[in-house]
């Protein structure tokens, strides 16, 4: 069996959405996604994170989410890497 990878890249210029295969759990640290398609499990660390992945469907791009939610600036490279993941991994997807 042959399997090939998929490489999927992130570009905070575009639209995105949380994949309608996630569901999101509310927790104390943040919040919990579940993708039913895959039965990953994913860890959205802090509660902004999670109000930016909530809000990406609302928003044209990546960088205007971010502003909408409030992200402090310096803080940006790292809620990038982390939407980087969840692009990677199915949590959020082009819409």
């Amino acid at each position: 069996m042959r399997r090939l990878l998929s490489i999927v890249v992130f570009d905070p210029g575009l639209a995105y959405r949380c994949s309608p295969r996630v569901a999101l759990r509310p927790e104390p640290f943040g919040a919990l996604a579940y993708d039913f398609g895959t039965r990953r499990l994913s860890f959205l660390k802090t509660k902004l994170l999670v109000e930016v992945v909530r809000t990406l469907e609302e928003q044209p791009d990546v960088h205007t989410t971010l502003d909408a939610a409030g992200v402090p600036e310096q803080e940006r490279p790292s809620y990038l890497k982390a939407l980087e993941g969840l692009a990677g991994n199915g949590t959020i997807e082009q819409r």
